[in-house]
């Protein structure tokens, strides 16, 4: 919960934030009233993805900055793509 306090402060402050929590953690965005939220169904500990795994990385990041181009008082998104243990290996 200690990032949607920060989050929230820094919100109050006048500068956009995202924060990017794990579905164990899905419900906190919509209590705290935080304005913008990225849910991934990743383990906790790893809410960007698996060590290594640079490219989910990156895709993860982009969604979450996708959040800051609407003007909606809350939005709270999922990320569509499912936890992968491994990145994918290149042939």
């Amino acid at each position: 919960m200690s990032v949607g306090h920060v989050q929230r402060a820094i919100e109050s402050a006048g500068i956009p934030t995202v924060g990017v929590y794990v579905s164990a953690f899905g419900h906190v965005p919509a209590q705290m009233g935080v304005a913008r939220a990225l849910i991934t169904p990743n383990p906790m500990g790893r809410p960007m993805g698996a060590p290594g795994d640079a490219e989910r990385h990156l895709a993860v990041v982009r969604h979450a900055l996708s959040l800051l181009e609407g003007n909606d008082t809350q939005n709270i998104d999922v990320f569509p793509e499912g936890y992968r243990t491994h990145p994918p290996t290149t042939a």
